[in-house]
């Protein structure tokens, strides 16, 4: 390649070099004067602040209201569909068993008619041989009594007593667990507001380690890692708070949901976890169970009215019987005597009575009344082994359900002693450190130690109240 050609390259290059170079400045002045670019540019916008926000309160102004684990128990019976639901279904049974009775009873009705008959010119009895006359005036007083094959078993009141005790099984049933879940909730809030006080206690005692430990740290007592600790320290109890904070409402949440008709969080729960009740003796619970038991009433009920649809079956195989006695008149004038046409000057009485009695023999009906009593056998033999299933599970339940509230009552003492252990050495460790003997980790063992021993007592006392609540679910109130 000779010399000008190779200065030619160079130059060539040279050229491409600067469009390049110009291209690129330009492109970078038209991004910066675009307005996507420009806002690119523009800063940040602040990261939204996180807040626990609340519905608002309303016409809920006025003070909190005060309840106890009672107040709260009554409150939900009254606003709970479910528990309303098994009430009404008892005073339904009433109802119904109330009817049943009545329909063993005659009845009593009184029908009046009139029978106006196209006349004929010919003969006074009008065009219908069924009509003795072309006016026919009809008033009785009807009595019925139906005496089907199930009458002489007494089946209809005997089948609304079950189907009675059964509802109301199902009411206590419903109301025991109802107590269940309402104790849950209730001390679910008692521990969680005692867990957030427990969350703020721990951030002011970080917040005091800190400022000590930056007061130490001045006087060349600690290193600057203690306060670096400390800073973390109270960090984590800040979320902790929040944490807290939102396990609380959410719990008064969830209990007021239960208490009151309408949104309503402006009550407040009556802290009774450090007096709880005494577990029974195991002999008294068994004995109440084996009374008070809703499980194996409801059970009981419905093997009953199983039996008795037996009984049913089986009768429809046998007459039945029926009587209606009829008394007023039916007479060709709306009166108590009349003129005879055939006999003048015969005067006669239409007040009368006639009776109807009725027999119902069942003979053939290719084998319906067969298959309903084997299907009411079946129901009945499936009662039956719910019934010893019933009585087998309420044995199960009952020690499981004892046992647990034997065990929970028993560590109450033990969690008491470790809260207050728990409490004595904090009270050490802080004073050894602000003494400058103790290490920084002393001092956080010693605050997790003690957050965890408060909440795990309150843990173990709403343990025992819940576990007494599912035992009252087979024993009935102690």
């Amino acid at each position: 390649m000779s010399t000008d050609e190779t200065a030619c390259q160079r130059g060539w290059m040279a050229v491409s070099a600067g469009r390049g170079i110009a291209a690129g400045l330009l492109t970078a002045a038209f991004l910066w004067l675009s307005p996507t670019f420009g806002q690119a540019r523009q800063q940040a916008p602040p990261a939204p602040v996180v807040q626990l926000a609340a519905p608002p309160l309303g016409n809920q102004t006025g003070p909190p209201a005060t309840i106890s684990l009672l107040d709260a128990l009554d409150r939900a019976r009254r606003n709970s569909p479910a528990f309303q639901a098994a009430v009404s279904a008892v005073k339904q049974a009433k109802l119904s068993q109330t009817q049943a009775r009545a329909a063993m009873l005659p009845s009593l009705d009184f029908v009046t008619q009139y029978l106006n008959t196209q006349g004929n010119g010919i003969s006074p009895v009008g065009r219908f041989v069924t009509n003795d006359g072309i006016h026919v005036y009809r008033a009785w007083g009807v009595m019925h009594q139906g005496l089907p094959s199930t009458f002489f078993i007494d089946a209809g009141p005997r089948s609304a007593a079950y189907q009675k005790a059964l509802a109301e099984a199902n009411e206590e049933i419903a109301r025991r667990g109802l107590a269940v879940t309402v104790t849950l909730d209730y001390y679910g809030l008692v521990t969680a507001e005692r867990a957030y006080a427990v969350a703020e206690k721990s951030l002011e005692s970080a917040r005091h380690f800190l400022a000590t430990s930056q007061s130490l740290e001045r006087g060349g007592e600690v290193a600057h890692v203690d306060v670096i600790r400390f800073q973390l320290e109270v960090s984590q109890r800040e979320r902790a708070l929040e944490d807290a904070r939102l396990a609380m409402e959410d719990a008064r949440l969830a209990l007021g949901v239960l208490l009151f008709p309408t949104f309503n969080e402006n009550f407040t729960v009556v802290d009774d976890l450090d007096t709880p009740p005494v577990l029974p003796a195991f002999k008294q619970a068994e004995a109440m169970a084996q009374t008070q038991n809703p499980q194996l009433a409801a059970a009981m009920a419905a093997y009953r009215s199983a039996g008795l649809n037996v009984s049913v079956a089986r009768a429809a195989f046998f007459p039945s019987l029926g009587v209606d006695l009829d008394y007023g008149i039916e007479a060709n004038a709306f009166a108590l005597n009349s003129v005879n046409t055939t006999r003048p000057g015969v005067v006669q009485p239409n007040l009368g009575y006639f009776a109807t009695y009725s027999l119902d023999l069942p003979i053939f009906d290719w084998g319906s009344r067969l298959s309903k009593l084997r299907q009411a056998e079946d129901q009945r033999d499936l009662e039956r082994l719910s019934l010893s299933f019933a009585q087998r599970q309420m044995v199960s339940q009952l020690y499981s359900f004892y046992n647990e509230a034997a065990v929970a009552w028993n560590q109450l003492t033990s969690l008491r002693h470790s809260a207050d252990l728990a409490a004595q050495n904090y009270q050490l460790v802080s004073m050894q450190y602000s003494a400058g003997t103790a290490q920084v980790l002393q001092v956080l063992d010693a605050e997790t130690a003690l957050d965890q021993a408060r909440i795990s007592f309150a843990a173990g006392e709403a343990r025992y109240r819940n576990a007494l609540a599912t035992l009252q679910t087979l024993t009935g109130s102690f």
